[in-house]
Parts: C-alpha cells; structure tokens; sequence
C-alpha cells in the first residue's frame, strides 16, 4: 500500500514538473510572438511617419514656392507704382521749372519797368524841390506883408491865437464834463444810492461808546478798605499787575478803574470782582488772581473771534487771525467798537456784493478782516490798513482779499470792485449816526478848515458848513462867475479838501449862483 501511494507521488510530482514545463515553453513562445507582432507595428509606424513627413515637406515646398510668387508679384507691382510716381514727380518738376522760368521772366519785365518808374520818380522829387522852396518863398513874402499889416509879429500872433484856442477848449471841456456827469448821474447815482440804501436799510449795527474808566460795584463801602488794604499795599499791588489806576473815592459802593488800554482795564475788573466776591484780598492771592483773569479773557477774545467768523461765514480763516479778531473786541476807534464795526463792515459788503452779483462769502470775508492790523498796530509800525494785509497774506488769505485790506484806506492802489466794496462799506459803518464820536475841538477845526478852503478860491463870497460838517454850501458871485466856471469850482474845492483834510465818510460841496451845482468828496 505505501508503495502505491509513492508511486502515485511520483506519478504527480511528474505530471506537475512536465505541466510547468510545458507552461513555461507556451508563455515563452507567448511572448516570442507578441515581440514580434510588437515590432512589425513599430516598423509601420515608422513608414507611416517616413511617408507623412514626405508629404508634409512636399506640401510645404509647394506652398513655400507660392508665397515666393506671391511676394515675388507683389514686389513687381511696387517697383511699378513707385517707377510711376517718380515719373509723376518728374514731370510736375518740369512743369514748376516752366512756371518758374516764366515768373522769372516776368520779374525781369517789372525791374525794368521799376527803374524807368524811378528814375520818372527822381526827376518829381527834384520838380517838388523846387515848388517847395518857390512856396516858402511867396510864404514868407505874405507872412511880411501880414505882420505889416497886422502891425503885430508872428510869435505875438501864434500866442494869441492859443491863448484863444486854450480858453476856448477849456470852456468846450468844462461844458462838455458837464453834459457827460449829468447823463451819466442819472443813472450811476441811482443805482449806487439804491444798493447803499439796501445795505443800509438791511443791516442794523450796535452803537458803542468809547470809555476809559469802569465801574466796579461793591457790597458795602467797607470793602474798599479791604481793597486799600494795610498801608495801602493790596491796592499797589492790584494797579502793579494790571497797569490800572484804581481809584477810590466817595462814589457809594462802587470802585472806578482808569486807563487807556481796554484789555487791561477789563482784566482788572474781572480780577477785582473775583476777588470781592472771595473775600480773600493780599498781595499774593492778588496776583493769581489777575493771572487766571488774563487767561480767561484770552480765552474769551478767542471764543469773540471764532463767533465773529461763524456769523459771517468765513470758514478757513488761520487761528493766528482768529486770536487778533477777539482782541478787536476791546480796542475801539472814535468810540466805535472794532470787532463790531468790523462784523458791520462785512455785513454791508455781502449785501453789496450780493446786489452786484459778486462772490458774497469773499466780500465777507474781506470786510471781516479789513481792520485786523488794529489788533498790533500799537506793536508794529505802519498804517493800519498794509499791517493787516500783511498778516492776511501771511496767514495764508487769498490775493483778492489781502489786496482789498490794504486798499481800504487807498493806502494801495484799487485793483477790483471788492476793493471798492470794502473801503465804501467801512465808510457807511464809520459815518452813521451814533457809530462814532469825535472830541469837540476837533470837529470845530474840521468845520473851521472847510469854510477856509471854500473861501480860498476868487469869486466865492461865503460858505457855509453843514450838517455836521458833511456838507458845504459855497456861495459865489454870479457876475465874476459863470456856470461853466462855478462847476470848476466845485470840483477845485472837493480836490482840495480830498488833499488837505482827513475826515470819516464824505464831504458834498454845493456851489450856489444862478443854478447849483453838487459835487462829493469820498
């Protein structure tokens, strides 16, 4: 039995190495074949490649050739066209040479026609020559025969006939000046007192008085001991820091401070108030207490100056101009509130420019500014008016406005209506009732002035100055004047109070004869 078994094992173990024999060979020839197959489809891949490349090259020498021909062609056709236009072009030139040609021979024609012309010319000229100089020999024959007739020479005849002439043309001019003013007062006139009238009308201004004392109000009389304090040290020390004289007298519960400058007269009120109302007066607290005053009316002017340019609605404007607007607030002129007068004059100036149809927020701006050298015109030397335009420019104004502050007084010459503006809207501010006031000597003299200068003049018999000084009435002598010459008058005496006088606002001269004639001085 187990022999059998091993034969069966061997049987298979025979069976197994012939059956992987057999596998092996099979696969072998498998692969020997697919080699094969592999290479025939790679050598007809490669003549399929061959033959394509052929074709494409055969294709590309053909249409290689083509576009030789093509450009070939296309070559021929522009050495044609270009062998066309350069006949063309030779055969204009010809042309313009025989035009040329041509011209030049015409040109020969007129030279010669030229020099037979001038040579006609030369002989005129020397034809004239002579009728010259036989004419201003009958002249002079005639101009002796004249004077002897005359019984007068020629100078004296030629001086007299313009001494006609002059009067004659003076009179023409003056009657002529005349007409024209008239025609255009018409209308001119209305037109300007219209918009004036306007602004006037639609602006109404504060009145504020000059002053150089205030009043401090007390509780009782026995503070003002308390203010005088021991041997008077708390009253020395109070006039020591603000540069104020406090006076103390029999006026009931109330102190007086003097002196000139506003700021610090108010700085002092602010401070003698405070300290009445702590209670606590020495020198010491004294001097604290005005310190924290200057700071706050500092801090105060400021404020004025920001709501200054808020209300006229000057956007933009530099905080260095802004500081010297608030400390307009406490400086006055002719008892006129600067910072006031200055809102006034901006006011006026919008509604002007509005009427007119120019830039109202400018003419604001403008007006608002045009005193701004008042704020250190006691620290800087020159007129107020080229002060402030300076710091304007320098704060970084525009051209317009700097020019117009500085031409408000003519300090500068006027460059624009809104230098006109400006300095016609400072003159309504200054020159209303109530908006200014003048010490009394000085408006007798300016009164007094008027009437010498009227009186000055041949012909005038009395003058009369008026209305506070705005008006002058000239009387004159209708036998010694005419009316062509009472107008000259007139506008001699506005020269002249123009140049000799200063004076806010306008002057009119009414010159009366036979008719009147009215002229003002601005």
């Amino acid at each position: 039995m187990s022999d059998i078994l091993l034969l069966a094992g061997l049987a298979g173990l025979v069976a197994l190495a012939v059956g992987l024999a057999t596998g092996f060979y099979l696969r072998k020839l498998t692969v020997a074949r697919r080699r094969e197959e592999t290479e025939a489809q790679g050598r007809k891949l490669i003549e399929n490649s061959l033959t394509e490349a052929e074709r494409i090259k055969k294709e590309a020498v053909l249409q290689g050739r083509d576009e030789v021909l093509q450009l070939k062609q296309q070559a021929e056709n522009e050495v044609r066209e270009r062998k066309k236009e350069v006949a063309d072009a030779e055969e204009r030139l010809t042309r313009k040479l025989q035009q040329l040609e041509h011209k030049l021979d015409l040109l020969d024609q007129r030279e010669t026609a030229l020099l037979r012309k001038e040579q006609g010319v030369v002989q005129g000229e020397e034809k004239l020559k002579w009728r010259h100089r036989e004419i201003d020999q009958l002249v002079d024959q005639q101009r002796v025969q004249l004077e002897k007739i005359s019984g007068i020479s020629r100078d004296e005849a030629k001086q007299t006939l313009i001494a006609s002439i002059e009067s004659e043309a003076r009179m023409e001019a003056a009657k002529a000046v005349i007409r024209i003013e008239n025609e255009m007062k018409l209308q001119a006139d209305r037109q300007a007192k219209n918009i004036i009238a306007l602004a006037i009308s639609r602006y109404a201004g504060n009145y504020v008085a000059e002053k150089t004392v205030s009043v401090v109000p007390l509780p009782n009389d026995e503070m003002k001991g308390r203010i005088i304090g021991r041997e008077g040290r708390n009253i020395r020390a109070i006039e020591a820091a603000t540069g104020i004289d406090v006076i103390i007298d029999d006026t009931p519960e109330a102190v007086i401070l003097s002196g000139f400058n506003p700021v610090r007269r108010e700085v002092a009120r602010l401070a003698l108030e405070r300290l009445i109302a702590d209670g606590r007066i020495h020198p010491a607290r004294i001097e604290e207490v005005v310190d924290k005053a200057a700071e706050d009316l500092a801090t105060g002017m400021r404020e004025s100056g920001e709501q200054a340019t808020f209300d006229v609605g000057a956007h933009g404007v530099s905080p260095e101009l802004i500081e010297l607007l608030g400390r307009l607030k406490y400086r006055t002129s002719y008892s006129q509130n600067c910072l006031h007068h200055s809102l006034e004059v901006a006011f006026l100036c919008g509604i002007m420019a509005a009427e007119l149809g120019l830039n109202v927020k400018q003419a604001k701006r403008a007006g608002l500014l045009h005193d701004i050298g008042k704020a250190v015109d006691h620290e800087v030397e020159g007129p107020h008016a080229i002060i402030g335009a300076d710091l304007a420019k320098k704060y970084g104004e525009s051209p317009e406005v700097v020019h117009a502050i500085g031409a408000h007084h003519e300090d500068l010459a006027h460059a624009s209506v809104l230098d006109i503006l400006v300095q016609s809207a400072d003159a309504l501010s200054g020159a209303r009732p109530g908006a200014r006031r003048e010490m009394l000597e000085s408006y007798v003299k300016r009164l007094k002035d008027l009437e010498e200068i009227a009186t000055s003049f041949q012909g005038v018999e009395k003058s009369y100055a008026i209305q506070a000084g705005r008006e002058i009435r000239v009387i004159v002598d209708s036998f010694k004047l005419n009316d062509v010459e009472a107008a000259v008058i007139a506008k001699d005496i506005v020269k002249k109070i123009e140049r000799e006088l200063t004076y806010p606002g306008q002057i009119r001269v009414t010159v009366i004869r036979e008719s009147r004639t009215v002229e003002y001085a601005k």
